[in-house]
């Protein structure tokens, strides 16, 4: 006699190890403006609220959103938009079948055959920092298509994530963990790769927008994170915050050109001084394709126009070294 059974099921398998445990960095450089700022963030996010950190490129939001992370000490699940996401890529999706078949012959003159399959379903991130109360970090979220996002609408509201391919083994829907937390980053819309992001979505948020620091933070970042001497480090910062003024783009140059062309200044021995021929090099080099689209008679004027601001700017510094001699 054969007795043959199919049994089909689901069967979850987690990734509860796929994330990040931030711990507060030394080299964070605070300032009343930082302070100010994550006070407020600290209120919404422990009153259940989602953060958007919107700003241009360089104006530190992905560092501010590690930073508050941290200090929530909860671990991280960290999401990038990506252009090809779809809700699978965010919530999981099945990945293939698993079988097995037991043949029994313990009595000889029975046979008895008993085969099982499983539909394996791997979560991806979102499921797996609304189970277990991760902090969720969505860097450039506006980078992903908006319906790729649509999962976050019931989590972000009704604390409920739609698990739709689970819906035959009755876990259709997960009870979103009361530790979850999210952070969400995006650049302006006229970015290029960038979505529209739906309504629905932004009204979940709420938005915090970011913009460069303030002259003493700047100052503070470049000689923390390239160790420059500060009469160098203030040169750069006035002579980039100067730059930012230029153009049809007065969001660039960033602090990380600040740092960019500390770090090279401080390697090689030398210093933001006219006179330095090495400086002169160095800023051509880093600051010379951050406003290129501003043109005059077909030909860039960023150079000439940063030449002015920097021997401008160095003759100041220059003055003050005198009188301080």
């Amino acid at each position: 006699m054969n007795d043959n059974a199919l049994l089909s099921s689901v069967v979850r398998i987690q990734t509860e190890s796929d994330s990040i445990l931030a711990e507060p960095s030394e080299n964070f450089i605070s300032s009343p403006y930082i302070e100010q700022i994550t006070e407020r963030v600290m209120a919404y996010l422990e009153a259940g609220y989602p953060i958007h950190f919107s700003g241009s490129a360089g104006t530190g939001k992905t560092t501010l959103a590690f930073h508050i992370a941290a200090k929530l000490g909860r671990p991280i699940s960290l999401i990038h938009g990506d252009d090809e996401f779809g809700s699978s890529d965010l919530v999981g999706r099945d990945s293939g079948y698993r079988k097995q078949k037991l043949i029994d012959n313990y009595i000889h003159s029975v046979l008895k055959t008993e085969e099982e399959m499983n539909s394996l379903w791997v979560d991806n991130r979102l499921t797996t920092a609304c189970q277990n109360g991760y902090t969720l970090i969505y860097d450039e979220f506006n980078r992903s298509r908006p319906e790729a996002n649509n999962a976050l609408l019931s989590v972000l509201s009704e604390r409920i994530l739609n698990l739709p391919k689970l819906r035959r083994t009755g876990e259709g829907y997960l009870s979103v963990h009361q530790g979850f937390r999210a952070i969400f980053t995006s650049n302006p819309d006229e970015y290029a790769g960038v979505h529209k992001t739906q309504d629905a979505l932004m009204d979940r948020l709420v938005t915090i927008n970011l913009g460069h620091y303030d002259r003493d933070t700047e100052i503070e970042i470049t000689i923390k994170k390239s160790c420059i001497s500060r009469r160098d480090a203030e040169t750069i910062v006035d002579i980039v915050r100067e730059l930012r003024g230029i153009g049809v783009n007065n969001h660039r140059p960033t602090i990380r050109s600040c740092i960019a062309i500390a770090r090279v200044l401080a390697v090689k021995g030398c210093h933001a001084r006219w006179d330095d021929d090495f400086f002169q090099c160095v800023w051509r080099d880093i600051l010379g394709s951050d406003t290129a689209k501003v043109t005059k008679g077909g030909q860039p004027v960023i150079l000439e126009k940063a030449e002015e601001i920097i021997s401008r700017v160095c003759g100041v510094r220059k003055g003050r070294a005198k009188k301080e001699e």
